[in-house]
């Protein structure tokens, strides 16, 4: 995500954890998302007071008011716009006990989390280039999605005037893409109308990943400004957008999706070497600092088993590679490699190391 960022024109900056409550009343997250935010009491407060009235800082849940204190930093000019700042930091949410989950909802958790700061005059062009990059970001993964389009919800910020102005752009901008769509009353996020996008995994199960959200909310509230070609001040707009969603939930849903099962470019270890006796050891680190050197996720079984015992383990472990190196491989200067699953297929027969190498290179590609 960070190769992708970098090719697609953001800034990755790095922001606190911990803001005072003064950030979080100015965005708005005091009164609407207090509840979910790990609030820090002043220890010299009154402590007969509601909590809410004790704390003086949070951890943050999200990142949106640091990048505006970012983009305030300076005078802006409409020709650095679209702006598109990426971060990874840290995030907490106190998340109720009983809606936690494994790894698909947590109380920390990093996003791939950017703001985007443009005229509105861009709004449909950076729709357009959010889906697309949502697009070729899920199939890769060969995951299917579907978008949601969701409007103003009951507790919101900010007067229906700038709501009209933003769902009208927005819709506009999804209509304009050709994607089908639900619409989602209500639903949307408390500072503006927002694009959910629903991906399915392998067994049909429907999960929240991306998002484009469209904020006129906060230039107002932060006074964000740039110098348009007209010489005057005008307000940018921001787009709120996450790809993944948070990393952590989309590696619990990419274990269900492919069973443990990873391709060569995903999984963890794509490779286990398996020497057959200790005479074979020397080989087999060879070959590991040769794939290490290609960077390529490998190890070695130091176990000493039994042959059989080895590639039992690599199999349940689900390595898509186990590399024999015996008395053949060594004199031959290669491996014979046996892939995940059963059958005479799995097993590819003694290869020379460079042929094999070149192979693996081709299937770890990550493939956008």
């Amino acid at each position: 995500m960070r190769r992708m960022c970098l090719a697609n024109g953001y800034v990755e900056i790095k922001t606190p954890l911990l803001y005072n409550k003064a950030l979080w009343e100015k965005s708005g997250h005091w009164g609407k998302y207090r509840e979910n935010m790990f609030l820090i009491l002043d220890p010299e407060a009154d402590p007969t007071l509601p909590e809410e009235e004790r704390a003086s800082f949070s951890l943050k849940p999200m990142n949106c008011p640091s990048h505006h204190l970012f983009y305030q930093l300076k005078k802006r000019s409409y020709r650095e716009l679209p702006m598109r700042l990426h971060s990874q930091d840290v995030l907490h949410r106190n998340e109720a006990t009983g809606v936690l989950s494994g790894l698909t909802r947590v109380r920390q958790f990093q996003q791939d989390d950017a703001h985007i700061y443009l005229m509105e005059s861009q709004i449909a062009g950076e729709v357009a280039r959010l889906t697309q990059l949502i697009a070729k970001v899920y199939s890769a993964f060969g995951l299917e999605f579907t978008a949601k389009f969701a409007t103003r919800p009951e507790q919101k910020i900010g007067d229906d005037a700038l709501w009209d102005k933003a769902e009208a752009a927005l819709q506009a901008a999804l209509e304009a893409t050709g994607l089908t769509y639900e619409l989602k009353p209500g639903d949307g996020a408390f500072y503006g109308p927002k694009i959910d996008f629903d991906v399915a995994d392998s067994i049909g199960r429907k999960w929240q990943l991306g998002t484009i959200q469209l904020d006129y909310n906060a230039p107002e509230r932060f006074e964000l400004g740039y110098i348009g070609a007209d010489n005057v001040e005008h307000r940018p707009v921001v787009i709120h957008r996450a790809i993944y969603g948070s990393f952590e939930r989309f590696i619990g849903i990419l274990i269900e999706h492919f069973a443990g099962n990873f391709p060569v470019w995903l999984a963890p270890e794509q490779a286990r070497i398996l020497p057959v006796a200790e005479r074979h050891h020397a080989w087999a680190e060879e070959v590991a600092t040769r794939m290490r050197a290609l960077d390529l996720r490998v190890d070695i079984d130091r176990s000493h088993g039994k042959l059989g015992a080895m590639i039992r383990d690599a199999q349940l472990a689900k390595i898509p590679y186990a590399l024999v190196v015996g008395d053949k491989e060594v004199e031959a200067g290669g491996v014979s490699p046996r892939k995940h699953g059963t059958g005479k297929e799995a097993d590819l027969g003694l290869l020379k190391l460079e042929d094999f190498l070149a192979q693996m290179q081709r299937e770890a590609t990550i493939p956008y």
